[in-house]
């Protein structure tokens, strides 16, 4: 089989053939060497400044400026030299600053400014106690007495009372007569102590005895007796 399109193929292959020798097109236009890449050329531009920004005015220096220019032509009649000569004579002598060192061969530091002259002493309120504490010690006091007085009001109410001759005797009395009560009832109890009813016994009894024994010997040995009110 042979397509009949073989010879236009061939003849258009033919034809174009040489146009391709320079690795593209022959009639692609070669770029110029004077469009280069350039620096910064593909960074992002800010846009452009307005004019509006441009018309503001600028701040007022304190300083002149470069282009400014002193007044000229100015003149005056006073004699600066006579001036001077006059407050020199008549002014009064210039005082030294105090200073201080830290050592013989230091440094030089003002007086006034490193806390070792006495100004807080000279203060009108310097010494005078502070009105808080005033305050403070006031209520301290009152305080104080508040309590005194409870206190001595607590005693006057337990205050003591003295027990005359017939009480104190009719006391002695009676606990001579308790004793002698308990000592009947320990003389009744039984040779064996077999039981721990009957040993708890004897020991009240005991314990009992004691104390009434402890108690006339007080009241024995003090002539006078005071007891709390209650």
């Amino acid at each position: 089989y042979l397509s009949t399109f073989r010879p236009l193929v061939k003849h258009e292959v033919e034809k174009n053939k040489a146009q391709w020798k320079t690795m593209g097109p022959a009639k692609v236009e070669v770029p110029s060497p004077k469009n280069f890449l350039r620096k910064h050329s593909k960074e992002p531009k800010l846009p452009e400044r307005k004019k509006e920004q441009d018309s503001k005015k600028l701040p007022a220096l304190s300083v002149p400026r470069r282009t400014d220019h002193p007044v000229m032509g100015i003149q005056s009649n006073k004699n600066f030299i006579n001036t001077n000569a006059v407050a020199a004579v008549t002014g009064l002598p210039k005082k030294p600053q105090p200073i201080y060192v830290d050592r013989r061969q230091g440094d030089k530091y003002l007086l006034e400014t490193s806390g070792l002259v006495p100004k807080y002493i000279k203060k009108k309120d310097y010494g005078v106690t502070p009105k808080y504490i005033t305050r403070r010690n006031e209520e301290m006091k009152r305080a104080q007495k508040e309590y005194e007085d409870n206190i001595l009001e607590h005693l006057k109410k337990r205050a003591m009372k003295r027990l005359s001759d017939e009480e104190r005797i009719s006391l002695l009395q009676g606990l001579k007569k308790n004793w002698e009560e308990a000592y009947g009832e320990f003389q009744c109890l039984p040779v064996e102590i077999d039981t721990i009813s009957k040993k708890m016994h004897k020991e009240k009894l005991e314990s009992q005895m004691k104390q009434l024994e402890h108690d006339i010997e007080v009241i024995e040995k003090h002539k006078v007796i005071y007891i709390a009110n209650e």
